[in-house]
């Protein structure tokens, strides 16, 4: 019966078509639109590239413990090797269902990769061989050469191998993944499921996704069928060129459901370039913390025209924000000539500006615009963490802000032990917080501190009250409070309810 569904559903489009096809009155006919058709084969294409793809198989020893259960080795989320493991694991466990298995194994895991250099340079996804012992690059005529790595992108989820085949080797060149659209055809080459050089084809299904895999996610997302085994290898245009990486799927089962996604080759090959130049990729760095801009957020610091750019909420004592004095509260709206759409925008436009050049940073500061220059740094491997003082519970003197529904006490000793606070923390401490208050609704907690009121520092609860009554007068809906927690700083715009505050009697 399957089959029956096609020619139904294009019959009742017709005539929707047909009876819509008279223009109404006062309305201009659209302009038609004219679409490419499917190419007659994907044939002779597949053929040309499919020799520069490879099979990159990786393994790793699995450890078995004589004496007790066995503990899984460490692999990143999403490795091919956290499955393989798992099924390991099943396949391996003695009868009756005991925790002790069959003695040392090496265990296998499967993916791709493609040659952009007749050398012998290979790409593919870090995950891949993210924790192998052993990788193995598998030619298109299923020569084994084993691979050494010559550098790896763990946050761009990047690898580039090397292997020696003794003559030169078919290659594959970047393309311009910008100049891609929403509905061009796409190719997918890769060895799903350990089968071998598989071809598969869709369309580019949607631009600029974002899956939280990182602070530099730009996926294209297409149809193209992608499954297990797919990770690393190419996506190619029509011309044949590489426009992707295949990395990820959304998928319920671990299967194709038509929703994969693939590093653009815009960021790949720039990642490459450095990879085969420094042996890692060196981004630039501004040395800030961010967070979005809410509409409330806006509002309280009078940025007009929506909520747009990237609010400061931490500057790197030492970094180029720093030497450009950049401030916590600023909003960055422009970088290096680029606008700041939103915060997701400002990390990739940073990273992909080169190591040592100067750059203007327009921010939004006390109402206006400011122009500032910063000389970017190379990203740093490790951020240190302040280390927290030993407790003591000592409550501090309260002093209830009725409108913001907070109780508020000034950082002393007591204070310092009670909320494990680092000896040199500024600002005011929170002790309680009502319930359905304005600062309960915002996710504001006993033991968060206020460092800032509309980008002003307060060292008091009577600070915080001037302030307060200061942004009330200016008849704003919200004031803008800077909260240092355990895990950094945030921007918290609390609406005011028109309370008046009170100190407790």
């Amino acid at each position: 019966m399957r089959p029956c569904f096609r020619p139904l559903r294009i019959a009742l489009v017709a005539s929707a078509a047909l009876a819509f096809s008279l223009p109404l009155p006062g309305v201009l006919p659209a302009a038609p639109a004219i679409a490419r058709g499917a190419p007659d084969s994907f044939a002779d294409l597949a053929a040309r590239l499919l020799p520069a793809v490879v099979n990159v198989s990786s393994s790793a020893d699995v450890q078995v413990s004589d004496n007790g259960p066995v503990v899984p080795p460490v692999f990143p989320p999403g490795s091919p090797f956290e499955q393989f493991f798992k099924d390991f694991m099943d396949r391996h466990r003695p009868p009756g269902g005991g925790t002790k298995p069959e003695p040392d194994r090496k265990m296998q895991s499967l993916g791709s990769g493609f040659i952009i250099d007749p050398s012998g340079i290979v790409v593919t996804n870090n995950h891949v061989i993210e924790g192998a012992d052993e990788i193995t690059v598998t030619l298109q005529d299923n020569t084994s050469l084993k691979a050494k790595v010559i550098g790896r992108d763990t946050t761009g989820d990047i690898a580039l191998l090397k292997v020696d085949a003794g003559k030169p080797l078919p290659a594959l060149a970047f393309g311009d993944s910008s100049a891609m659209r929403v509905g061009d055809w796409v190719l997918a080459i890769g060895n799903p499921f350990g089968l071998g050089g598989t071809v598969t084809a869709g369309i580019v299904s949607a631009r600029g996704r974002d899956i939280h895999e990182g602070p530099y996610d730009d996926f294209i997302q297409t149809d193209a069928p992608i499954n297990r085994g797919n990770s690393g290898g190419p996506l190619f245009n029509m011309d044949g060129q590489v426009i992707g990486i295949n990395t990820a799927i959304y998928s319920p089962s671990g299967g194709s459901i038509g929703i994969g996604f693939a590093i653009p080759a815009n960021i790949a090959k720039l990642d490459v370039a450095q990879i085969r130049q420094y042996g890692h990729p060196r981004r630039g760095w501004l040395g800030v913390r961010i967070q979005e801009v809410t509409p409330d957020i806006a509002d309280s610091l009078g940025l007009h025209g929506g909520n747009r750019g990237a609010l400061v909420a931490g500057v790197n004592p030492g970094g180029p924000a720093d030497g450009a004095h950049l401030r916590n509260g600023d909003i960055i709206l422009s970088f290096n000539g680029a606008p700041v759409k939103d915060m997701r925008a400002l990390p990739r436009v940073v990273a992909d500006t080169d190591v040592g050049k100067q750059v203007p940073v327009t921010v939004w500061r006390d109402g206006k615009e400011v122009t500032l220059q910063a000389i970017l740094a190379e990203k740093p491997d490790d951020v240190e963490k302040a280390s927290a003082t030993p407790a003591a519970p000592i409550p501090p003197k309260p002093a209830e802000i009725a409108g913001l529904g907070v109780t508020l006490a000034p950082i002393d000793q007591g204070a310092r032990d009670r909320y494990h606070l680092s000896a040199d923390q500024k600002g005011v401490v929170v002790t309680d917080v009502t319930d359905g208050g304005a600062a309960a609704q915002r996710g504001v907690k006993p033991g968060d501190v206020i460092v800032e009121v509309q980008q002003g520092e307060v060292n008091s609860p009577d600070d915080v009250r001037r302030r307060v009554e200061t942004v009330r007068k200016e008849d704003r809906k919200s004031v803008l409070v800077l909260i240092q927690r355990a895990d950094g700083l945030s921007w918290v715009p609390l609406p005011l309810d028109g309370g008046k505050d009170r100190a407790p009697g």
